[in-house]
């Protein structure tokens, strides 16, 4: 059994459909403090979904595309959460990973959640490099993945070549 004690990329998950900042609770257990709640006492509500962006190209077999960003839009709202350090202006660096944001939606059921996460894909704009942003956007409207028939050849089947 793989035990893996870094908080993962996807935490703002468990976090939206929870109601527990666990980032914060790792601190204040580092600190010494005592957690304050049981595995019995978390309760999951509602669906989310987790959006990584990316500063690649998808049509060049996803080739990273740093660069500086000239203009960019972050949408907002209820159930919506954006983890980024990126400004208008602020550059891309070649030698780091290329994920550049996450957009974290939470709705009451599957069906809100992709909703929320088509308007805000629709209104985030990130101009001056290359993103995959419109990549997610054709997957999150695609109607095997809005009806949740997908697996591991997802993007085989539906995006290559």
């Amino acid at each position: 059994m793989e035990m893996n004690t870094r908080i993962q990329v996807e935490h703002p998950i468990t976090e939206m459909r929870t109601g527990i900042d666990i980032v914060k609770e790792q601190i204040k257990i580092a600190g010494g403090e005592k957690l304050k709640f049981k595995q019995s006492d978390i309760e999951f509500r509602g669906h989310s979904i987790e959006c990584r962006i990316n500063a690649e190209n998808p049509s060049k077999n996803f080739m990273p595309c740093p660069g500086k960003i000239t203009g960019l839009n972050l949408p907002g709202g209820n159930g919506l959460r954006i983890d980024t350090g990126i400004y208008e202006g602020y550059t891309i660096p070649f030698n780091y990973d290329s994920m550049i944001a996450k957009i974290i939606v939470y709705g009451v059921n599957r069906n809100e959640a992709i909703a929320k996460m088509k308007r805000a894909l629709e209104e985030l704009v990130i101009e001056g490099i290359d993103t995959n942003i419109d990549f997610i956007y054709e997957i999150i409207r695609n109607p095997d993945f809005i009806r949740g028939d997908f697996d591991t050849s997802f993007i085989n089947n539906h995006f290559s070549g």
